[in-house]
């Protein structure tokens, strides 16, 4: 069994006392309670969701999956919360396939990127979490997705020819009826709001 690797000697738990009385890792039990799999307490370190994880392999997570499941454990809350890991996560759930314990490792992937946009506590330049609350607003006015808001979320992280390319695609979509002009709503909006405001913290802003 591999151990998780030492954390940084300038690194420490987070002792801040948390608000509602629940530590970081009772929060995140929490948000994975409607999961089938086991929970990370269960967790052996066997890396076999970092071996699995195509992401992880290929070098592009600050930390693997292991290494942010044993950050939460040690309490490194700040130090998980800033990780590109989860948002990084291609969704492809082998971690969860393979996990030798039964953890939903790609529950716990999305788990952490809805407290991340909920506590606005994620890695600045990053297109995942600005993309989120992006959908989330769009959602909550219309009731439906409208592609020309969403695409104001990254498309000028393209260079200038694939900009120029991406709003000729757009143009020909409207022109052909395949994009409205104007995002539409569906019926009974406001019992639409009341319905999401159960399951995503959204306070009294939109």
């Amino acid at each position: 069994m591999n151990a998780a690797p030492p954390l940084e000697k300038d690194v420490v738990p987070d002792p801040t006392p948390p608000e509602n009385g629940l530590s970081f890792v009772e929060e995140i039990h929490n948000l994975l309670h409607a999961s089938v799999g086991n929970p990370i307490s269960s967790c052996i370190q066997c890396g076999t969701c970092a071996a699995t994880c195509p992401v992880a392999s290929g070098g592009f997570m600050e930390h693997t999956p292991r290494r942010i499941i044993a950050l939460i454990r040690a309490g490194f809350k700040e130090q998980v919360l800033k990780a590109n890991t989860f948002w990084y996560c291609a969704s492809c759930y082998q971690c969860t396939v393979r996990c030798p314990r039964g953890i939903d490792i790609a529950e716990l992937m999305y788990g952490l990127k809805r407290y991340t946009v909920w506590k606005t506590q994620y890695q600045k330049g990053l297109i995942g979490p600005v993309f989120s609350e992006t959908f989330v607003k769009m959602i909550l006015r219309t009731g439906r997705s409208y592609e020309p808001i969403l695409a104001t979320t990254y498309i000028f992280t393209f260079g200038l020819p694939e900009m120029i390319q991406e709003a000729q695609n757009g143009t020909a979509l409207m022109l052909k009826g395949r994009l409205p002009l104007l995002p539409p709503r569906i019926k009974r909006l406001e019992n639409f709001k009341r319905m999401i405001r159960r399951i995503i913290p959204l306070g009294d802003s939109e």
